[in-house]
């Protein structure tokens, strides 16, 4: 190891640490904001530089702030008002007027990563002295958001922020939340679960062996004067379900998942050598960063084990190589533990029992301690320091989780002078990112086999949640099905890994059975048939004729995931019945044909889904082998275009309006509209439809052929009629079967491939009954008498 003097003045290193925190019960309870908690660490950090802090304040150029829950997603509310600049409202509290102030991405890695970036910002000379600080408040605010007298944590500060975003890609998709996987227990559940599976184990020793890894952070916990929750537990207390530790997601009952209500800041001041010496900061305070590793992790559905992580296993082993030293040589250790297989998982990979002497916290953990937001791993960093200055020459490690085992972050730490060291994390991410991925399923049907599973216990229902491998080795999401007791009891109280089931895929998303019977007893297939009481469309059955009206005026036609449903079964009618050879689609009234996405349902919180058929039971519907004429009256905007683009034939009246308006309020045209526009009209055209959201007219639209025929204002469905009339004249089997050979030969780039393409539709068509009355009529000078077979 370095001596002091071989280190390159510009080498990192920590030389103040500090938390603040404030129970509901204190006596000295002070309802402090989250601003308010870091501040009061950040004081706390400079304080234990042991000089003057305002003379290290002064020396501040950077501060990083890590998000609160509340600044953490884009629908994430602030009961009691936020600061709208947090890491200068901080600075601001003590004195300090850095050059630069920077909000982090989210996630419980952030503390660890931005320690190790800016260790190596100030190695690189571009900053001198630095301030990272975290804090929650979410106990006050969740105490006094109801109260009159709640106080107003509102700032307006402005100032220069660089604000990283939320960082959130890859972390959730709408095909998990639209499997009940929208809250973090349940999907940690699914990993501690394939853990199980793996070992072998009952789910009695699995639920012991939880409580037993906990059971020493909790002795941890009570002795720490900043824990949430200082009370001793035992390994059974932890593991028995009980009232008061009442079941979340199997196999976690409360007392082993993060605790968020907590009211706890942490900060630390980083600067280079020089900086400390010139600062005359001592020299018995400083802390070294020996080792360090960043990785991410595949996304959930992609990552070959759900039971294991290879990135945080990866990162910690890596962190140890950097500092030349193996997990033997650590004297303390943090591993962050939201979840038991946050903890378990790295002990896999290190060789780490759950009753290391050492301990695996020395906060005592985010069930116990408290899991304060993204910030709790500033703690662990602060209770590493300060035990790493009372033994000095020692190593403690810190791992830093974020997401649902998604971003890793390791720091290696020790009072032994080093300069910084470089990791290969890059190249570590480049071979983590070439395994290949899972394959997944988005619609499941058939037989399958359960890989891992959770149970949620709602407040208003119990949900199983299984991911399952279908025979050929695709992955998927399912949902039991509300009243499957056969289910709910093989999750709850057989041994479900391995179970054959039987899947289902419907708009909202699949469904398990354990037997196809089942599945037919409670979601029998629909029977295709038209019915006279839809809530949201009309039809008008007329000879071979269909019409359908989106009978939604006041919200300009605009549809919800019921009015796609209805729809859907109103074309899965059309498709089914042979007696049935074209519709039209149109819209009520004479304002719009329709707005698309109905965007105050979309608000309003409520599930989103559409059929599998898509938009309008239109857009993602294969082999339409029927025609359906778009008879568009007004405006057709968003999905109402890509519902007009998704019919083979379109008649506009000259008041019609056409655009993709999804980019002016943050969306894209993912029904269809993205991929068929540009199939439509020139490239240039269809990129500046989808970039601008701009309207075309149904002249210009005809022009550049999305339209077929343009008519007077109000006979747009008059028109429709008249097209409809001229197929209906000509062969149904030879409309249905041109339809279909056009459908075969889309994706068939050389003309002579597609015309010599061999469709068993044309022998349908040589034996059909409509070939034979065509030619017959024909040669009998007399109008043919069509069967549609």
């Amino acid at each position: 190891m370095n001596s002091l003097h071989d280190i390159d003045p510009r080498t990192p290193v920590l030389v103040g640490v500090g938390q603040a925190s404030e129970r509901l019960d204190d006596p000295d309870y002070r309802k402090l904001s989250a601003v308010g908690l870091a501040a009061e660490a950040a004081h706390a950090a400079l304080a234990d530089t042991g000089v003057d802090p305002a003379l290290v304040g002064a020396r501040l150029d950077t501060v990083a702030g890590v998000r609160q829950f509340e600044i953490s997603n884009p629908g994430a509310s602030a009961p009691l008002g936020k600061s709208d600049n947090y890491p200068r409202s901080v600075a601001d509290r003590i004195g300090a007027d850095p050059t630069r102030a920077i909000l982090e991405v989210v996630g419980g890695q952030s503390p660890q990563h931005l320690v190790t970036e800016f260790a190596r910002t100030i190695a690189s000379g571009d900053a001198d002295a630095v301030l990272i600080f975290g804090s929650e408040a979410i106990s006050t605010t969740r105490h006094l958001a109801g109260t009159d007298d709640k106080p107003d944590f509102g700032e307006t500060r402005g100032g220069e922020l660089d604000d990283r975003g939320f960082g959130l890609n890859g972390l959730a998709s709408s095909y998990t939340a639209s499997h009940g996987l929208t809250d973090i227990p349940s999907q940690y559940a699914l990993f501690d679960n394939a853990r199980r599976a793996r070992l072998g184990l009952t789910r009695e020793a699995y639920a012991r062996s939880m409580g037993e890894l906990f059971a020493p952070f909790t002795t941890v916990a009570a002795k720490n004067p900043h824990a949430a929750a200082p009370t001793e537990r035992s390994a059974d207390e932890l593991a028995t379900v009980t009232e008061r530790n009442r079941m979340i997601a199997d196999p976690y009952p409360r007392f082993l998942i993060a605790r968020d209500q907590v009211n706890q800041g942490a900060a630390v001041v980083l600067t280079s050598v020089a900086v400390a010496t010139e600062l005359g900061i001592p020299q018995e305070k400083w802390v070294f960063l020996h080792g360090q590793a960043d990785l991410r992790e595949k996304d959930l559905l992609d990552r070959a084990d759900l039971g294991t992580s290879p990135a945080a296993i990866t990162a910690a082993l890596h962190a140890l190589e950097v500092a030349g030293i193996g997990v033997d040589d650590l004297n303390v250790l943090d591993l962050y533990s939201c979840f038991p297989i946050a903890v378990s998982n790295v002990c896999d990979g290190l060789g780490l029992e759950a009753d290391d002497p050492r301990n695996l916290t020395l906060t005592g953990g985010l069930p116990f301690f408290g899991g304060a937001g993204n910030n709790y791993s500033m703690h662990a960093i602060a209770e590493v320091v300060q035990a790493l200055r009372a033994a000095p020459g020692t190593y403690g490690f810190v791992g830093a989780n974020g997401g649902l085992l998604s971003k890793y972050s390791t720091g290696i730490y020790s009072t032994t002078p080093t300069n910084l060291r470089d990791d290969n994390s890059t190249g570590l991410q480049v071979e983590l990112d070439s395994a290949p991925n899972v394959l997944v399923a988005i619609r499941a049907d058939g037989w399958a086999e359960i890989e891992t599973y959770t149970v949620q216990h709602r407040r208003d229902k119990v949900l199983g949640i299984v991911v399952g491998r279908l025979d050929d080795g695709r992955r998927f999401l399912a949902t039991g099905i509300d009243g499957d007791s056969e289910l709910l009891d093989r999750l709850q109280i057989g041994e479900p890994i391995g179970s054959r089931v039987f899947a289902r895929s419907f708009g909202p998303g699949n469904v398990v059975t354990l037997s196809e019977e089942r599945m037919d007893e409670l979601r029998p297939r629909a029977i295709p048939q038209l019915r006279n009481d839809y809530q949201f469309a009309t039809v008008r059955r007329t000879g071979h004729l269909l019409e359908v009206t989106i009978n939604r005026p006041e919200t300009r036609n605009s549809l919800t995931p019921q009015a796609n449903d209805e729809l859907d079964q109103i074309f899965d009618a059309y498709f089914a019945d042979p007696d049935l050879w074209v519709a039209i689609l149109t819209g009520a009234g004479d304002k719009s044909f329709s707005a698309g996405n109905d965007l105050g349902y979309s608000a309003s919180g409520k599930p989103m889904w559409v059929p599998k058929n898509g938009f309008a039971g239109l857009t993602s519907r294969r082999n339409m082998t029927k025609p359906v004429i778009a008879a568009v009256n007004g405006f057709a905007m968003g999905g109402g275009c890509e519902i007009a683009l998704a019919c083979h034939l379109v008649v506009a009246d000259e008041t019609a309006k056409f655009a993709l308006s999804e980019v002016n309020v943050g969306l894209v045209a993912a029904a269809g509209g993205l991929v068929r526009l540009p199939r439509s009209v020139p490239e240039k055209l269809a990129t500046e439809m989808i970039l601008t959201g701009n309207r075309i007219s149904a002249e210009t639209a005809k022009s550049y052929g999305l339209v077929n025929r343009v008519v007077p204002a109000g006979t747009a469905l008059d028109g429709a009629r008249a097209l409809a009339d001229e197929i209906l004249t000509g062969s149904p089997t030879s409309v249905r079967i041109s339809l279909q050979i056009m459908n075969e030969t889309r994706a068939v780039s050389d003309v002579v491939d597609a015309i010599d393409h061999r469709s068993p539709a044309l022998d349908e068509l040589l034996v059909s009954e409509d070939l034979v009355e065509g030619l017959t009529a024909f040669g009998h000078k007399r109008p043919p008498e069509w069967k549609n077979r």
